[in-house]
């Protein structure tokens, strides 16, 4: 029997509706893979996914169909079958995980407030509006203040209903897990790994991740990216022990690179 936060956590994955499996592989790729040779065998992958409620042949199917568009490249080696990031799955996760696993940071001292083309870094708060940490380069029409400007556009523009509630979900489930973090069995411990990073990912690439100073009351103390932050550590050592075991009859996998390390901590580069 799992225990009861990562069963918690499992259960609200499937409950926001049909698990896009093919996605949650990607995940796996770009966060247990890439720093290991960048090779899974699939006995390994199906044992991880299992306790995440994924059966066999969905995972066969996803497997399939990531090959098939070339985010994957099967590999077999007498009755060992495995898969590696083929050239799509490299241009689109290796950029990604800067994104991903990027520190928290404080907040700027100055913010601009902005309309027309919005800077990479700006939140968008509908029509041309914008807001952005730091400065911005003279041309543009921009005031620059501290945040209480944002307070004529509105907080509720910078951070929308649904990424507030998306970002307090997984604030929440990352506090959870960080404290049963303890507890957790080592393959426990990765599949807990796997499903928070999974639905941080999938917020960050949607665009809902905001700074600290943006988030409604209630998000900011930890943030979202800190609480992650906190329970991927708390999370990694037993995570990582799960993947150089030989536990279930599963060969361990190569060593992870120094990037590893890395990750949230804002120290060198993440770069698998």
């Amino acid at each position: 029997m799992s225990h009861p936060a990562l069963t918690a956590a499992v259960a609200a994955l499937h409950a926001e509706g049909r698990l896009r499996v093919w996605s949650l592989v990607v995940t796996v790729f770009g966060d247990a893979v890439e720093p290991r040779g960048g090779r899974i065998a699939t006995a390994r992958l199906q044992a991880l996914l299992g306790r995440i409620g994924v059966e066999p042949g969905a995972l066969r199917t996803a497997l399939s169909r990531l090959a098939a568009d070339g985010w994957l490249d099967r590999e077999r080696a007498g009755r060992v079958t495995a898969y590696r990031l083929g050239p799509r799955g490299i241009a689109e996760t290796r950029p990604a995980a800067a994104r991903i696993y990027a520190a928290p940071a404080p907040d700027p001292k100055a913010w601009t407030l902005g309309l027309g083309p919005a800077p990479a870094e700006a939140v968008e708060l509908g029509g041309e509006a914008w807001i952005a940490p730091g400065r911005r380069a003279a041309g543009q029409i921009a005031v620059t203040g501290t945040i209480a400007a944002l307070d004529a556009a509105g907080r509720g523009r910078a951070c929308p209903a649904e990424a507030a509630a998306a970002l307090g979900a997984v604030r929440a489930e990352a506090l959870a897990l960080a404290a049963a973090a303890p507890g957790l069995a080592a393959a426990e411990a990765m599949a807990a790994r796997t499903v928070l990073i999974h639905r941080w990912r999938r917020a960050v690439l949607r665009g809902q991740d905001r700074p600290a100073a943006l988030l409604p009351a209630g998000l900011g103390d930890p943030s979202p990216r800190a609480a992650v932050a906190t329970a991927y550590a708390a999370l990694l050592p037993a995570s990582e022990a799960w993947l150089d075991s030989d536990a279930e009859g599963l060969a361990p996998m190569p060593p992870a690179t120094p990037a590893l390390a890395s990750r949230f901590t804002g120290i060198g580069a993440e770069g698998n």
